[in-house]
């Protein structure tokens, strides 16, 4: 017996939500599911839009209040697409004293992108922050998971270079 919850014709023949279902299925009725479904949705979907989070609070039958709540309150949730290599940037005190604000610029110049944008090629998305906890790398950025230390504006464009190298070589 398959999971329809809360299914529209159009999104009952979507694959994304019938990953969508499956997940749900998995956690419906435990206690704390909420969020492990919000993290493998944005898996899925790459992002959390609101009708993903309708999608969700129905099947859980939790008011959709409760889903935006707990997505807008943690950040490593979002509600707009992101580009498959998320760069961000620390621009905490050990950081921007030692040059992250020119490494911003450098890489705003290098994208064609402002901070919170993502390139029209949905390569690259570009965020700050105030600390990623690795002060002995100053100035530090992260790709993703990955963490980048000791840098200067002028290591930017072949960083950029090397993860469009790495997302053609995946194609």
């Amino acid at each position: 017996m398959s999971c329809h919850c809360a299914q529209t014709k159009n999104e009952s023949a979507d694959p994304l939500y019938q990953q969508l279902d499956e997940v749900i299925k998995k956690y419906k009725g435990q206690a704390g599911a909420l969020i492990p479904v919000l993290h493998e949705a944005q898996e899925i979907f790459g992002y959390l839009p609101e009708n993903v989070q309708m999608y969700i609070a129905e099947a859980l039958e939790v008011p959709v209040s409760e889903i935006y709540g707990v997505v807008s309150f943690y950040s490593l949730f979002t509600t707009e697409p992101r580009g498959k290599y998320v760069i961000n940037i620390c621009l905490g005190t050990a950081c921007y004293v030692k040059g992250s604000g020119r490494i911003m610029e450098k890489a705003k110049e290098e994208l064609g992108i402002e901070v919170g944008g993502t390139t029209k090629d949905g390569l690259f998305t570009l965020k700050g922050c105030r600390c990623l906890g690795a002060c002995g790398l100053a100035p530090v950025l992260t790709v993703n998971d990955k963490v980048h230390g000791r840098l200067t504006e002028d290591d930017i464009p072949e960083l950029i270079r090397y993860y469009k190298m790495k997302a053609e070589q995946a194609v």
